[in-house]
């Protein structure tokens, strides 16, 4: 049996992020047009571009509408903003007391340990931050959050967000793992990452012995196409679930990537039962900046979600969700099957379409909402 040193397998990520695009004269060595590379570069300046080796390799150069390729290269439609479109689409400045946490939830937190990325996605919410901010990981930096986080015992999740918190060394991600344990009322440390999407080669042993200790932890992948599942991001779920992590995924529902019933219904399929990854949420777009084209309409996507009911097995559906401005937090946009309702009688459209009656059967309760025995004592 082969032992596979630590610093081999981080040999073999950095390698991937040095071989990617970095910066925006990188997009000089990609098979753009002159046409193209001229607007990737003037849209690449608003937002910055990063996309490692591996992520890159999958793009179908000879297909402009290619969906990898839509994600990450920098696009001209990206200079025409919208009316309504928002710096902080989901509120995250109005909810941060402290530097690098956000607190919109009674018993979660956001924590952002960096601002920078292994992959920077075109659609990002937090564009306007990550261009802005660019800070990496350091400890001073954390310390008022974690602080923060110690003082509200109601505290009982942490989220690594940002920027991507597994684009940072086993050192630092050891630190702040051990930190975040010794807070004894943190129960569980949910991390947000692109990393096994875009950089599968980043998932080692050592990013595993990283994040394991007392917290129960839940990786959030972002798979947004099926095209992103390869035999290397399989074997990096794997690892991740082999070390006991619970393993979810967040898609944005993006038009021209992924806005039809066969992609999504593929790429469901897949996150479940290839790599163990179980569908989550279906975001509606955000109103980032410059993303008008790749918004559908709320009824496009509450479409696409029923139809995707009636196929897929439950456990391989996601939640059709929007993230409100202003901090209203995820709401539910799936489709509502109930047709009418009075008292105890409910009129409800199944799977099938069909509308069917629906009574009520429950015991009769007491003034304090207790069940009355059957004397009615």
């Amino acid at each position: 049996m082969t032992t596979i040193l630590h610093d081999e397998t981080d040999a073999a990520w950095q390698d991937d992020v040095r071989q990617g695009v970095r910066h925006v004269r990188d997009l000089e060595r990609l098979p753009l047009s002159a046409a193209e590379r001229g607007a990737a570069q003037q849209a690449a300046a608003n937002h910055k571009v990063r996309a490692p080796k591996a992520y890159l390799d999958l793009i179908d150069w000879n297909d402009p509408a290619d969906p990898i390729r839509a994600q990450v290269i920098p696009s001209p439609e990206e200079l025409d903003e919208a009316e309504g479109e928002l710096d902080d689409p989901i509120g995250d400045h109005a909810f941060s007391p402290v530097p690098r946490l956000t607190h919109r939830h009674a018993d979660r937190v956001l924590l952002f340990p960096t601002y920078q990325c292994a992959v920077y996605c075109r659609f990002c919410f937090r564009k306007e931050s990550l261009t802005s901010i660019g800070r990496g990981y350091t400890r001073a930096a954390l310390e008022p959050a974690l602080d923060y986080i110690a003082a509200h015992p109601e505290i009982r999740e942490v989220i690594l967000t940002g920027g991507d918190p597994l684009s940072l060394p086993d050192a630092a991600l050891t630190e702040i793992r051990a930190r975040i344990e010794a807070i004894a009322h943190v129960r569980l440390l949910r991390i947000h990452t692109r990393v096994p999407v875009a950089l599968p080669s980043r998932v080692t042993p050592g990013l595993v012995e990283a994040l394991q200790g007392r917290l129960m932890v839940t990786v959030v992948t972002h798979f947004n196409h099926a095209r992103e599942i390869t035999d290397a991001t399989e074997a990096a779920c794997a690892m991740l679930r082999r070390a006991g992590f619970v393993l979810l995924n967040q898609t944005v529902l993006l038009k021209g990537v992924n806005d039809s019933v066969e992609a999504l219904e593929e790429l469901c399929r897949e996150l479940m039962y290839r790599l163990g990854v179980k569908p989550y949420y279906l975001h509606h777009g955000d109103l980032a900046r410059g993303m008008a084209h790749r918004r559908t309409t709320i009824a496009q996507g509450q479409a696409l979600v029923e139809v995707l009911r009636a196929r897929l097995s439950g456990i391989c559906n996601p939640v059709y969700v929007i993230d409100l401005p202003q901090g209203g937090g995820k709401v539910p946009l799936g489709p509502c099957h109930v047709e009418a309702h009075e008292g105890a009688n409910w009129r409800l459209r199944g799977l099938d379409g069909k509308v069917r009656e629906y009574t009520e059967v429950v015991g009769e309760l007491d003034e304090g909402g207790s069940r009355k025995s059957a004397a009615g004592l």
